[in-house]
């Protein structure tokens, strides 16, 4: 995957990746294609602001599923960490996504990686039905990004 130095735009082919989610089991974008898909990048499992990101995904599934939406939270954690927090937190039906190898490369590939950090911004990123970026927030490190906004925009794809 090519990295970015800066999101992708609005309009433009959402690069294709393939992750494991927190059972082992591989997520590949492009297979999700007619569906509106939230790319969820959360830095790191295990700290309060990401469990309550990851949370409010879970507590919206129903609504995600009305409108036709498939939420994935990434980080750069590994699948037995991201087992381990799904578990902790609940996470029944969300899959979270485990970008740690090569570490970080799809959010490199979204140009939202903090090399300095090791690991990705706090970011939204909605694809649309045909796999282009529909949507892109970068957040505050510390910031709970707004589900209700994310939930608005989604309406409106």
């Amino acid at each position: 995957m090519e990295k970015r130095e800066s999101p992708p735009a609005v309009g433009e082919t959402a690069p294709d990746f393939v992750l494991k989610d927190q059972d082992g089991k591989d997520v590949r974008l492009s297979e999700l294609r007619g569906k509106l898909i939230l790319l969820s990048f959360h830095p790191l499992a295990w700290t309060e602001v990401c469990a309550r990101q990851m949370q409010g995904l879970e507590e919206n599934w129903g609504v995600f599923e009305s409108l036709g939406t498939v939420p994935l939270g990434l980080s750069v954690d590994t699948v037995p960490s991201k087992k381990a927090w799904a578990d902790h937190l609940g996470i029944k039906s969300v899959r979270l996504l485990s970008d740690f190898w090569p570490h970080g490369g799809v959010a490199a590939a979204y140009g939202i990686f903090r090399e300095k950090n090791g690991f990705s911004e706090r970011a939204n990123i909605i694809v649309d039905r045909k796999g282009k970026i529909a949507f892109v927030k970068v957040y505050e490190i510390r910031q709970l990004p707004d589900i209700a906004q994310i939930m608005s925009v989604l309406r409106e794809l």
